[in-house]
């Protein structure tokens, strides 16, 4: 890497004496003579300026002509002279350390102990100087007025270099270099120089050192410790080095090298020049001085370096030289940053380094299009432009066509068939993809966030502009998250994201696109929906939808793959009836239309999840089930079921009735069929007679006496008596289950039920004379039959009057029940006296030939005696029952009389001992003496009670006259009174 970083100048050119010293005083040079005088020099006016405008503190381009001399500067030749322009003086190194005032050149100090020095360093930020001569290392402190000494400290040889580093001074010992604390004077030894070249000790901006050895410059901390890859090589070993950002020149008897300081500390120019032996920076130039003559190494501006590096390729360095532009040009360095990584991104790309070049083509900010241009494999959407690359910022007309050229050449061109085949391959490849995948993720967020924040202010000005409906239906044709594609950043984030889905699906990266489309994404439908469709990642696709709000092409997509893979096994795992279930759950809220249109088909397969669906996404059941009446009847049903079976309370009493209406229609339908087969029988139960039946045990919203009507008279008895119970007609219920269904466990059950249920809403009294109503039927089975039919006819005949007969269903069966409670008890009283007891017990019915059901007597009696009134039983039951057969019924029934006849006897001596005891505490409480003593004095006016009567608070200690008490008391009703007037 070689470029003109500095462009050479002869200053002074023949100087009559030799030159032992030089150094720069703004625009002048102050030259040090070996006859001990200074000459001072300054641009020449004469002759013209070849340097940028004038700035009277910089050094000319131009020759120097001597201004003035002064004669016995110096008894001896000066070693090297230092201006302090912080401090306005001229430090001077000869036979001693002498400061002079500028600009008179007047000595002001010379520091004694300075005798035989030979080297110093000046700390310009503290105003200390330290310099070695012998073997000793001294320190000055300049106090504004003059120098105290501060410490002088031991080395073990002569100092042949030294700088200060921090807070402590790197000095080198004959062929060391060591650390010296300038707190405390320890040493610590760093490295060896080496044997040839001296100890050379330079100071970096950054407050690190460069010591020499050999012709190598090792880079080291303040501390001495080595920095990782610190090392500048040189051609030979340096005389001297300064240091003038960004690079370090060093001079050698031949040339004057200068390297950069960037590593790897590359060569940047060789500037010959023989015989120099003195080498300084001043403001704007490096001064190299010879035996007679000055030369001014003036550097390239920036720009110019800047435009040469780029030309040559060396773009890294010329990034680093756009760092150094000044502030006042910032726009320019951006400009000229940007061009830079633009070309060095191509170089990057054409060489293989393709995530290097993304990161520079990130850098350049270059629109996105312009590197997707670079991939012919990648689609993009349709009117999209493809800008062309800036030209290189600040270059002059000629330098910029000729990078404009060179540009051209990096950008892909039309070549020969089978180098143009070459080129797509490489530019389709893996690992060019992957580089574009990466840059595209890190350019995406900035992106996508402009576009998200643009559609938000949309959405806020349609909110403020239409009401809210109109804005919800804008919003509800916008893409996801309510942003629209129509914005410019929107359009970016299109391109952005079409492109990263293609190249994640050309590595071979199908997960990493399916979280692309599951977040926020802006991927152009038409080109994505046929890759994905092409390259069968369907669930990707389906993404693709539900983020452009296409829920109905996604559903449809669902169904066709849950189709597919139950008929293949295919997809069987990814997609199944609960991925258009969890697809349906956001949607409950904002269209529960289309939930319920693409619902048939999981609630067939999935019902329970699918209820869970429409609970969860609050739809409400009669929505619901009007849907599913009209599109899918048969669904129905099965919905109300379920629904009922998880949450009664989410059903109301119609849809209840609708749906023991369903189940009773498809029993009733079972049952034509099976009579018209002459094949029914009463005991046969089908899975949708068990569902029937359940409901009607279950539900309570239904209404039972419309139901009674489509019943047959003569067949489902066991419906008919769950209806009856629900009308409260226990009476028929109970004589259905035992004569016509001839299960009296049915009815003994139903009896447990009912006076479970009662228990807590009901005297336990009043629901246990229903197993007495049992009783009777067992002991008098003719009269219940009768009446049953009578019963059972009168409602059929009432279901095939009018509509106004319909409606007094309700008062006749009142009347009949009250028939039947009148019918039963002449039955009881029938059965009570002793001319027709004998005979009824033997008696067999007119028409069916039934006995009294003894034995079921005496097992509900012996199963529920502590349910039934036992005196009212043993009233019903023959004269002729023996008492043996009553044993099971009477045992416990007595025992537990007797048990609780014991336990209010205990209870009743418990209370009157209990009233002793109140009534002996309160004769104890009556019985209390007060002692009035002659001191007893009343607590509210503080005089004696004496023989005065007097009155005791209830604490028994606080006593007062009845008086003050009286008068106290009034007190309190007069003030109450006019609180309540003034409120």
């Amino acid at each position: 890497m070689v470029h003109n970083a500095y462009d050479s100048f002869k200053l002074i050119n023949n100087c009559p004496t030799k030159i032992d010293a030089v150094e720069s005083y703004g625009s002048k040079l102050l030259v040090g003579c070996s006859d001990g005088s200074l000459r001072i020099y300054g641009p020449d006016s004469s002759i013209a300026d070849q340097s940028p405008p004038f700035d009277p503190l910089t050094s000319r381009k131009k020759p120097y002509a001597l201004e003035r001399t002064v004669a016995w500067f110096s008894k001896k030749a000066l070693l090297s002279m230092k201006v302090l322009e912080s401090r306005g003086l001229l430090l001077s190194l000869s036979e001693s350390i002498a400061f002079h005032r500028l600009p008179n050149f007047e000595t002001i100090v010379v520091i004694a102990k300075a005798k035989g020095a030979n080297v110093y360093s000046w700390d310009d930020r503290r105003g200390f100087l330290c310099f070695a001569r012998q073997k000793r290392v001294c320190i000055f402190r300049h106090d504004g007025h003059g120098f105290l000494e501060a410490k002088e400290f031991g080395v073990p040889d002569t100092v042949k270099s030294i700088s200060w580093s921090g807070e402590n001074i790197c000095v080198g010992v004959r062929k060391d270099y060591m650390i010296l604390n300038a707190t405390n004077g320890a040493l610590s030894e760093v490295f060896s120089s080496g044997k040839i070249a001296p100890p050379l000790v330079v100071p970096l901006p950054s407050g690190e050192l460069i010591l020499g050895k050999e012709n190598i410059g090792v880079l080291v901390d303040q501390n001495g410790k080595l920095v990782q890859a610190g090392r500048i090589c040189w051609s030979e070993a340096p005389i001297a080095v300064v240091i003038q950002k960004p690079y370090a020149i060093a001079l050698s008897p031949r040339r004057v090298e200068i390297h950069s300081l960037r590593v790897p500390y590359p060569l940047i120019q060789t500037i010959v020049l023989h015989d120099a032996c003195h080498l300084i920076k001043s403001n704007n130039a490096i001064v190299v001085a010879s035996n007679n003559s000055v030369y001014g190494l003036f550097p390239v501006p920036l720009g110019a370096q800047i435009v040469q590096l780029t030309a040559s390729g060396e773009f890294e360095e010329a990034l680093a030289l756009c760092k150094l532009l000044p502030p006042k040009d910032a726009d320019l360095r951006v400009a000229r940053e940007r061009s830079i990584h633009t070309r060095y991104a191509h170089y990057l790309f054409d060489n293989g380094c393709y995530e290097e070049a993304m990161e520079h083509f990130l850098a350049s900010q270059v629109d996105i299009t312009y590197v997707l241009s670079l991939y012919p494999s990648i689609v993009l959407p349709k009117t999209t432009t493809i800008p062309k690359p800036e030209k290189l910022i600040g270059l002059s007309p000629d330098d910029s066509s000729c990078l404009s050229d060179d540009l051209e050449t990096w950008l892909p061109q039309p070549s020969d068939s089978d180098e143009n085949a070459a080129f797509e391959f490489k530019k389709t490849s893996h690992n060019t993809l992957m580089a574009l995948i990466k840059y595209l993720q890190k350019k995406g967020y900035n992106i996508v966030e402009k576009a998200a924040a643009e559609g938000m202010e949309e959405v806020v000005l349609d909110a403020i502009w239409d009401n809210f409906t109109s804005a919800r239906s804008k919003k509800s044709n916008k893409r996801h998250g309510n942003i629209p594609i129509n914005s410019a950043a929107g359009h970016m984030a299109a391109i952005l994201d079409t492109a990263l889905l293609q190249a994640l699906l050309l590595t071979g990266q199908p997960s990493a696109a399916l979280e692309l489309l599951n977040g926020l994404n802006y991927c152009d439908v038409k080109i994505c929906e046929e890759l994905l469709r092409n390259g069968n990642h369907y669930a990707a696709l389906v993404e693709l939808y539900k983020s452009n709000s296409m829920h109905r092409e996604s559903l449809k997509l669902l169904h066709q793959l849950v189709e597919e893979s139950k008929r293949n096994q295919s997809h069987a795992e990814e997609f199944g009836p609960e991925a258009i279930i969890e697809y349906l759950k956001p949607l409950c809220g904002t269209d529960p239309m289309l939930v319920l249109e693409f619902s048939l088909f999981v609630l067939e397969n999935r019902p329970t999840q699918t209820i869970e669906l429409f609970l969860s996404g609050n739809i409400p059941a009669d929505m619901v089930n009007a849907y599913l009446k009209q599109h899918a009847p048969n669904m129905q049903g099965r919905y109300l079921e379920l629904m009922l079976a998880m949450n009664e309370n989410r059903i109301s009493a119609n849809l209840q009735n609708e749906m023991v209406q369903i189940s009773l229609s498809e029993v009733l339908e079972w049952y034509s069929e099976l009579s018209a087969q002459q094949m029914w029988d009463e005991k046969a139960y089908s899975p949708t007679r068990k569902k029937l039946l359940s409901a009607l045990e279950s539900i309570s919203g239904y209404n039972p006496e419309a139901l009674l009507e489509h019943l047959p008279p003569d067949a489902l008895f066991e419906e008919r008596a769950i209806l009856f119970g629900k009308m409260n007609q226990h009476e028929l219920a109970l004589s259905l289950y035992v004569h016509k269904l001839h299960v009296p466990e049915l009815a003994l059950a139903y009896c447990d039920r009912v006076y479970d249920s009662a228990v807590h809403r009901l005297p336990v009294k009043s629901s246990g004379n229903l197993y007495l109503t049992l009783l009777q039927i067992y002991l008098n089975p003719q009269k219940t039959t009768k009446y049953f039919e009578n019963s059972i006819m009168n409602l059929v005949s009432s279901s095939n009057t009018s509509t106004q007969k319909v409606s007094s269903v309700a008062s006749l069966k009142s009347k009949v029940g009250r028939k039947k409670i009148a019918s039963i008890e002449g039955a009881e009283d029938m059965r009570i006296s002793p001319s027709n007891t004998d005979t009824t017990i033997e008696e067999s019915s007119e028409e069916g030939g039934s006995t009294i059901m003894f034995d079921r007597v005496l097992d509900l009696l012996s199963r529920r005696w502590d349910r039934i009134n036992g005196a009212y039983a043993l009233k019903i039951l023959p004269r002729e029952t023996k008492l043996q057969n009553l044993l099971p019924f009477l045992g416990p029934l007595v025992k537990k009389s007797s048990e609780a006849y014991r336990n209010s006897s205990v209870i009743k001596s418990l209370r009157q001992t209990e009233s002793l005891q109140v009534k002996d505490e309160l004769y104890n409480q009556r019985k209390a003496t007060v002692k009035i003593s002659r001191d007893s004095t009343c607590s509210l006016c503080d005089k004696k009670i004496g023989t005065t009567v007097f009155a005791i608070y209830p604490n028994r200690k606080t006593l007062v006259h009845f008086v003050c008490f009286r008068d106290s008391q009034n007190k309190k009703v007069v003030t109450r009174g006019s609180l309540l007037k003034k409120r």
